[in-house]
């Protein structure tokens, strides 16, 4: 079984193709996202120059994802993040970034480990549905950064969940979610 600790590793051959050292097979951009949504760090190098491809690639499969109306970045992230290139903001930008998904990574998992059946909450009356909740609540929201907010219908290849009492509770939640990032984008303008 392969190390997820160590970054998979992704050779791009001459002809552009991609091919996965692990499976030895060949690889598409879309496959090389599902890695990345399952949790596993990649690195793809040019088998003849050795050159890091990551930052290209990771790119590419972002812009991919807005091209088809998946929109995560909101315009105006986008152009403050290429004012940022010709700006001297540019040395603080990538480390808010990175420390803004850090923040909401750490947040997720406490918020997680915190609603678990041992914490002394459990014992309240409805704390199973409270936990239900923010577990939908907590990939909706997962779901959203991968490139699947709610309302992006165009391109979208995610099925409708079958409607129970936590599927509504789901799509309030999700209702809920656009409506604020409808909200913040209106804000930024």
């Amino acid at each position: 079984m392969a190390d997820d600790n160590k970054p998979l590793l992704i050779k791009r051959y001459a002809s552009r193709r991609l091919y996965n050292t692990e499976t030895s097979d060949y690889v598409t951009l879309e496959d090389i996202a599902g890695f990345i949504r399952d949790g596993r760090e990649v690195q793809i190098v040019d088998l003849k120059s050795g050159d890091d491809l990551t930052r290209q690639y990771l790119l590419q499969i972002i812009a991919e994802h807005e091209s088809r109306g998946e929109n995560v970045l909101p315009v105006n992230v986008l152009t403050d993040l290429v004012r940022s290139y010709t700006s001297q903001a540019e040395s603080m930008v990538p480390q808010f970034l990175q420390a803004s998904f850090e923040m909401l990574r750490d947040g997720q998992s406490k918020m997680m480990q915190n609603m678990t059946k041992t914490s002394p909450m459990a014992n309240m009356p409805g704390f199973e549905m409270l936990q239900a909740q923010q577990e939908a609540f907590l990939k909706a929201m997962t779901q959203g950064m991968a490139g699947g907010w709610p309302g992006a219908t165009s391109g979208s290849t995610q099925p409708e969940p079958a409607k129970s009492d936590e599927g509504e509770d789901l799509d309030a939640i999700k209702a809920q979610l656009a409506d604020l990032q409808s909200k913040l984008s209106k804000l930024d303008k």
